[in-house]
Parts: structure tokens; C-alpha cells; sequence
């Protein structure tokens, strides 16, 4: 039975918690596993075959293990190589690379769906391979690649609940302190799950207007 009064008292550390922990951890981690994405994306899509190949047991390696692993090989197996990192940054890392290596698979078929008829085009103009990229490819891979991406966003907000276990605060975290004397599991895990189905929620909304800005830049 839900403890209503424990849900008033307990709705403002969640909230602190989700604010001050789980929005942060998701956007650092998201944008720094971005960045690896398109580097690994673009290292896979190279004509060298030892970048390929790296880029390829990278992507295979995150994706072939559970993210609580990578997490605990983060924060607990890297000290015994004297490699030792402070819980917060282990989460990011962790995350980053988790992110990373899904994303770039999102981020490399954007890519290589633009007509390769618009790099020979673009190259007709002048134009390098960076800037053929950036101002050509890029547009049109980012606006296919947005709902992938979204869902990503989406599933690593709900992973940094996995946190707690490399003594990272988060959301989740205090609800299991508050929960752990009190015994009032159903309450406290409830009322986390109310605040990260409405985070999901504002999330999925900007996406779908995201997608329609995109899609009219594109028409145009």
C-alpha cells in the first residue's frame, strides 16, 4: 500500500536527485558518447582496414557486454592496473563508451543512406571530404538519425540508474537510501518510476518536434 505522507516527504530528495544527478550524468554521457560515435563512424567507414577493424571490435566489444560490467571494469578492475577514477567520472566514462558503441552503428548507416551520388557531386564543386561532410552529408544523415538516437538518449537516461553500484548519487540511489529503514520499497521505486516515465516523456516530445524541423530544413 503506498505511504502518501512518505511520498511527500521523499518527492523533493528524488527530485534533487534526478536534477542534480540523473539529468547531469545523462547529458555529459550522452554527448560525450556522441562524439565517440561519430569518430568510430567514420573510422568504420575507412578504406584502411586496421582503423576499420579497431573500429569494429570496438562497437563489437560494447555491445557484447553488459553495461553493469563495463561499469565494474571501470570503477573496480581498472585500479588494479594503478588506473584509478573517481566514481563520477567512472560513470561518465562507462556510460560514453556504452553510448558510444551503440551509436556509432545509428550514426555510420545515417551516413552511408545519403546517395553517393551527392559526394561525387560535391567533390565536382570543390569541395573536400570534410566540407563535403559537414555542410552536405551531415544535414541529411542527422535528420535520419534522430530517432535512433532519441531512443539511445532515452534507454541511458534509464541506464544511469545502474550508477548507484560505483557509489555514483543519482535519482535511484536516493531512493534506495530512503527506502532501505523504512522498508517502503513500493512507495519509494514508485515514485522513481513516476519521474522517469515524465523525463522520458519531455523527451520523447522534443524528439518528435526535432523530427519536424529537420524534415522541413530538409524539403527546403
Amino acid at each position: 500500500m503506498v505511504d502518501w505522507d512518505l511520498v511527500r516527504s521523499s518527492a523533493w530528495p528524488l527530485l534533487q536527485g534526478l536534477v542534480l544527478g540523473t539529468i547531469p550524468l545523462t547529458a555529459l554521457s550522452f554527448a560525450f558518447g556522441l562524439a565517440i560515435a561519430v569518430v568510430v563512424a567514420l573510422m568504420r567507414l575507412s578504406p584502411v582496414a586496421l582503423v576499420s577493424g579497431a573500429a569494429r571490435v570496438y562497437v563489437s566489444a560494447i555491445r557484447g557486454t553488459p553495461l553493469l560490467v563495463q561499469l565494474f571494469i571501470v570503477f573496480y578492475a581498472l585500479p588494479a592496473v594503478g588506473l584509478t577514477i573517481a566514481p563520477w567520472p567512472s560513470a561518465i566514462l562507462a556510460l560514453s563508451l556504452n553510448v558510444g558503441g551503440y551509436a556509432a552503428e545509428v550514426v555510420r548507416s545515417a551516413i552511408l543512406s545519403v546517395p553517393r551520388g551527392q559526394w561525387e557531386a560535391a567533390a565536382t564543386v570543390g569541395m573536400g571530404y570534410g566540407t563535403t561532410l559537414r555542410r552536405v552529408v551531415a544535414p541529411q544523415a542527422a535528420r535520419l538519425a534522430v530517432p535512433p538516437l532519441s531512443n539511445t538518449l532515452i534507454s541511458l537516461l534509464k541506464d544511469t540508474s545502474l550508477v548507484s553500484v560505483v557509489l555514483v548519487t543519482e535519482m535511484f540511489r536516493v531512493a534506495q537510501q530512503i527506502a532501505a529503514p523504512t522498508f517502503q520499497f513500493l512507495t519509494l521505486y514508485g515514485l522513481a518510476a513516476v519521474y522517469y516515465w515524465v523525463v522520458c516523456a519531455v523527451l520523447a516530445a522534443l524528439q518528435d518536434r526535432l523530427e519536424v524541423r529537420l524534415n522541413r530544413y530538409v524539403t527546403q
